[in-house]
């Protein structure tokens, strides 16, 4: 399953709710230097979607806010979709 993220780096704490666009909103604590806010933002996603890290990949947007990831539906016997939908509207 793909899904859109924006990123905010720099953020106070490290969340991951809310909707920018058709985007989900994943705030984290790290800056946006080598790569630290997007490995920040992917392990986020990881835990609130509650899989490992190595299940979630990205596929676009490695030094853009705006990313798409693919996130393997096994790893979240399917409630993935569900989960995203709850994080986007919280």
């Amino acid at each position: 399953m793909r899904v859109a993220i924006r990123v905010r780096p720099g953020a106070s704490r490290t969340r991951v709710g809310g909707r920018y666009g058709d985007a989900l909103v994943v705030a984290v604590q790290a800056r946006a230097v080598d790569g630290a806010a997007t490995e920040a933002a992917l392990a986020a996603l990881a835990d609130a979607l509650g899989v490992r890290r190595r299940h979630v990949a990205l596929v676009t947007g490695a030094t853009s806010r705006d990313k798409v990831v693919e996130v393997d539906d096994t790893a979240t016997r399917g409630d993935a979709g569900a989960r995203v939908l709850e994080l986007l509207d919280a």
